[in-house]
């Protein structure tokens, strides 16, 4: 029963009696209950039949509404309007929904049994979100991999950019080694990447994780759909990694993050006060289950990304947003993309046909000079295109400039090795500049560039690059220039000084 005290039921006995206030109207002034103020005025000797409440139009549809209810708790507040709507019901949904919400059916609250672990029995997984990272012109999601130690409270982080099946497996891997052993069972969420398909407890778990659990010999087992509090250990570490680790942390790429991750898990979280008894640490605790976990086998799982891609007319592969280039043999061909956080592997026929580092951006163009040179030497007319593509790269707005020289009937193959010639002098942002200039002036001319990019440098006060590099030619190279003695040079200027003296005496006679 709730207590108010002399004044606030003083108050209530003058509202009624004196102002005539109905027993609704005092209570939202008061903020009490209506009950509360119900049972002040029985008190007071107040007959019922004058402290009641004037009948609500609701009235006559509440048995229809508790049997609706009774059958259908779960039925929204929209639909059953609709229902009484029909059988007469003349007032507003706001009001009516704010009926229905006092008399719906309301499920007990629930109790839970604090669960126990045995060391080296059973760890917990789950994805964190820890916001976007951009990386070029790509959006990738940041996903935190957590596994917790249910008995030590051991936690291991990784992050990655996306939470596919291939970061999944990696994720366990790398923490079982850290561990130095595996837990018997896992426990998880359902989302695709570990069951495809429940129905109850009939479970059709996805077949790489099948497959990766018999290789270290665990059992996974996901919990119960909609109940989060059977693996509540790994909810409560994100949270902790939420404000312990990443709260207002810099870091400036996933590498970093990651060394990071690992200095905290190492040091951090491992010094942190053991829950089941406040007398030790988790590290401690651990050193306890470490010894009960399953030994892990001598061969790791392969946990490599394996796509099967096809090679269209030019020697690249799409692979995750990106182009990687392959010999240009491979044209028209089926071939195998094996990816790892760092390296993109190319299998043709089961053997390695390109190795490129790994980029998280987005329309990239990932190159090996070999493959590039072998397709220019194989066919002479992709020297230009290629040319085009390095200076359309370095200047953007060269394309323009070209379509301009093209107009006026210019060597387009001249222009373009000039114009890369300036940008190896330059640089593609100054070259780029003076394209910009130069088109909006109307002179699409070479000659215009190179007074642009000189009046440039002159303004910047930089002294002109001195070439240091001949062309690759051995005519040039094997070239010998023997050096002679500057006298022939003085003998010939005091040649031509004696004839021009000669001239003068001979035109004033």
């Amino acid at each position: 029963m709730i207590v108010i005290s002399k004044d606030v039921e003083s108050r209530i006995l003058r509202l009624f009696h004196v102002e005539k206030w109905r027993v609704g109207t005092i209570a939202s002034q008061l903020d009490v209950h209506h009950s509360v103020v119900e049972r002040v005025l029985e008190q007071d000797g107040v007959p019922e039949k004058q402290r009641k409440q004037r009948p609500s139009i609701v009235d006559s549809y509440l048995p229809f509404i508790g049997e609706t209810l009774d059958q259908f708790p779960r039925l929204c507040a929209s639909r059953l309007f609709q229902m009484v709507k029909e059988r007469g019901y003349p007032g507003g949904e706001d009001h009516f929904r704010a009926i229905v919400a006092t008399i719906r059916p309301r499920k007990p609250a629930e109790a839970f049994l604090r669960l126990k672990a045995l060391p080296g029995e059973e760890a917990q997984v789950d994805w964190g979100h820890f916001g976007k990272v951009n990386i070029g012109k790509a959006t990738r999601q940041l996903m935190a991999f957590v596994m917790v130690l249910s008995y030590s409270r051991r936690i291991f982080l990784r992050f990655y950019l996306d939470q596919r099946v291939p970061s999944l497996l990696r994720g366990h891997q790398e923490a079982f080694t850290v561990f130095g052993g595996c837990p018997r069972r896992l426990l998880y969420d359902n989302p695709k990447t570990i069951v495809l398909e429940r129905q109850g407890d009939a479970i059709r778990f996805h077949p790489s994780l099948l497959e990766f659990a018999g290789h270290y010999r665990f059992e996974p087992r996901p919990v119960a759909i909609a109940r989060g509090n059977e693996k509540g250990r790994v909810e409560r570490a994100i949270r902790f990694i939420r404000d312990s680790f990443f709260a207002a942390r810099p870091w400036s790429n996933l590498e970093d993050l990651n060394h990071q991750a690992d200095h905290w898990c190492s040091n951090t979280s491992m010094d942190r006060r053991w829950p089941d008894d406040r007398s030790i640490t988790v590290r401690e605790a651990f050193e306890n289950e470490k010894e009960h976990l399953a030994v892990l086998p001598n061969n790791p799982f392969p946990v490599e990304e394996r796509v099967a891609v096809v090679v269209r007319k030019t020697p690249y592969v799409r692979f995750d947003k990106n182009d990687y280039s392959v010999p240009h043999t491979l044209v028209r061909q089926s071939l195998i993309v094996l990816a790892d956080p760092d390296t993109v592997r190319i299998l043709g026929n089961g053997e390695e046909v390109a190795r490129h580092p790994r980029s998280f951006g987005k329309d990239e163009t990932i190159e090996d000079p070999k493959h590039i040179a072998k397709l220019v030497d194989h066919k002479r007319r992709g020297r230009e295109r290629r040319g085009m593509d390095r200076l359309n790269h370095a200047a953007p707005n060269s394309t323009l400039f070209l379509v301009l020289v093209g107009q006026r009937g210019g060597n387009l193959g001249s222009v373009t090795a000039n114009l890369l010639r300036y940008v190896r002098e330059f640089g593609g942002e100054a070259v780029d500049r003076a394209l910009v200039t130069a088109i909006k002036q109307q002179t699409p001319h070479l000659n215009s560039v190179r007074y642009l990019l000189e009046s440039e440098r002159q303004q910047s006060g930089r002294p002109p690059k001195i070439p240091i590099e001949l062309p690759d030619d051995p005519r040039i190279r094997d070239l010998t220039v023997r050096s002679h003695s500057l006298k022939t040079y003085d003998f010939k200027q005091e040649n031509i000084n004696d004839k021009n003296d000669h001239d003068e005496t001979n035109d004033d006679d």
